[in-house]
């Protein structure tokens, strides 16, 4: 049986499955106990213990914890460790993400962990670098660690925050009740949490932050589709106000320094929202407990330091386990361990680019043709797209028909569009062009991104001979005009790396991206024209 996690990647916390998840934990939980125990036999199990299996640290964003974490996480393993000083590399100069990281890859380094405000990075670069590794006849995969990207994830953080819950709910996966506190907008350990989280059987959230922190919309739709059960407080004083708080309290360093000046003329008020106070205390249910990923306001801390000595104080073991959790994802990158996790049917989400959005309509099965015109004269020959942005208001429509008109390359020749409203009231729109026009698959496939849910009717003859309604494509990929629209993404043009976006369908109707995970609906998914 091989191993199904040597030389796999961690870009988001998905990446590994909720089954994989719970054998990782209980794989943590032996190497812990034989730490404590001093067992030297178990700990050898455990350890690549292999001088030239090469581990890299690349932190490209300030860190202590998390770097100093992974260094002696990977000292464990008896390996050679190397780090890219940032500060004096080539990447400062200019030199792509991409060139530099396949330099490193063919100097014998199988593992790299990467910490960046570029979202999405580690994931272009497991991409790039594995079809780098092919074409040289690379003996191994590299593999990436995403140790924080930017406000999207930080899921090794996620590893250890869900061991250390499991450690004080007695390892069980039937349920928790945990409250989320601080900065939840900027904060990418809470959002890893919107799929991390799922390990649990049945999860019961409490966003606790004022409107100006709270956790952004799409990262509430994720838990929610996820099936967790969420609630929502703008203070702590109106969490406990309303009873029955959480007995695991989940609290984030408020970075109000990124959200300007508005917002740091308030911060007394906000930061008062979210920081723990004395007078709270009769209110705690008993064996509650606090967590923080850390570093702690050294000024205006959310946990304040006099709660350090008191039982509530979960998130020095927190910060103790991360070690643990690190060395043991290490080790089963590396291929130590892991041989004896036997995989589970249905462990990752099904490719879905087989699923059919683009319907074949026969017309004589379908409701009397209707005479489509170019003025007063019936186009003879010719494309219709209808039913364009049903529902919305006619400037939408007008506006978003003239990007369908870009995108299908209709600018040129006779046509036009029209916004009428049908007998429920609601508005749509209607493309016209006439003349023999040849459709390949691929403009139907851009037509399904541009505009899902339309008609499109080619007509001969002045008569409807063929007819398609469009749905929303599972996958956008391969084409040159799509952009994702957050500047911080490794994809976007800004980032100058020439990463081709793509984005995946969500199950309430948007377009994520395929790096960074950004919320797009199917009208921003373009690059911006003047």
């Amino acid at each position: 049986m091989s191993n199904v996690f040597a030389s796999r990647s961690l870009n988001v916390i998905d990446d590994l499955s909720i089954n994989e998840r719970r054998y990782f934990f209980k794989k943590v939980k032996e190497l812990k106990d034989a730490i404590i125990a001093g067992n030297e036999g178990v700990l050898d199990s455990f350890r690549i213990n292999d001088p030239d299996f090469g581990i890299y640290e690349v932190f490209l964003e300030d860190s202590t914890r998390t770097k100093e974490s992974f260094r002696n996480a990977a000292n464990f393993h008896h390996v050679k460790v190397s780090e890219l000083i940032s500060s004096s590399s080539s990447i400062n100069k200019g030199e792509s993400y991409a060139d530099t990281f396949n330099m490193l890859s063919g100097y014998h380094n199988s593992i790299f962990i990467v910490r960046s405000k570029v979202e999405g990075l580690t994931k272009w670069l497991s991409e790039e670098c594995t079809e780098y590794a092919e074409r040289n006849g690379l003996p191994y995969r590299p593999a990436f660690i995403n140790a924080g990207d930017g406000k999207h994830e930080h899921p090794t953080q996620e590893l250890l925050d869900e061991f250390t819950f499991l450690e004080d709910i007695d390892m069980s996966f039937d349920s928790i009740h945990v409250a989320l506190v601080g900065d939840l907008y900027h904060g990418r350990t809470v959002h890893s949490k919107a799929d991390g989280l799922r390990i649990f059987d049945h999860v019961k959230v409490d966003l606790i932050a004022p409107d100006e922190l709270m956790m952004p919309e799409s990262y509430i739709e994720k838990m929610k589709q996820n099936g967790f059960e969420v609630a929502i407080y703008p203070s702590i004083e109106e969490y406990l106000k309303a009873g029955d708080p959480a007995k695991l309290w989940y609290f984030t360093r408020p970075q109000l320094e990124r959200m300007g000046e508005r917002i740091l003329q308030k911060q007394d008020i906000l930061r008062e929202a979210i920081t723990f106070r004395r007078d709270f205390l009769p209110y705690i249910k008993e064996g509650t407990k606090f967590y923080h990923p850390l570093p702690r306001h050294k000024e205006h801390p959310t946990i304040p330091t006099w709660l350090d000595k008191t039982p509530l104080n979960a998130w020095e073991r927190q910060a103790i386990n991360g070690m643990y959790c690190r060395i043991v994802l290490l080790s089963l990158i590396g291929g130590k361990i892991g041989d004896d996790y036997v995989p589970v049917p249905g462990d990752h989400v099904t490719d879905r680019r087989t699923e059919e959005y683009i319907i074949q309509v026969e017309p004589s099965k379908d409701r009397k043709d209707k005479n489509y015109s170019e003025g007063v004269r019936p186009i003879a020959d010719g494309i219709v797209i209808d039913h364009i942005c049903k529902g919305d208001e006619p400037g939408a429509i007008r506006s978003h028909m003239r990007l369908i008109s870009t995108i299908l390359n209709l600018d040129d020749g006779r046509g036009g569009e029209w916004v009428s409203r049908g007998s429920d009231g609601q508005y749509k729109g209607i493309i016209f062009r006439p003349g023999a026009r040849p459709l390949e698959r691929k403009d139907l496939k851009r037509l399904a991104a541009v505009a899902p849910h339309c008609t499109l009717n080619i007509i001969r003859d002045g008569r409807v001979a063929e007819k398609y309604r469009t749905h929303m494509p599972p996958r956008i990929y391969n084409f040159d005009d799509l952009c994702c629209q957050n500047e911080a993404c490794i994809s976007n043009p800004v980032n100058g790396e020439g990463v081709p976006a793509a984005f995946y369908r969500t199950p309430d109707g948007h377009f994520a991206c395929a790096y960074c995970g950004k919320f797009h609906t199917f009208k921003e998914i373009w690059k911006k024209r003047s």
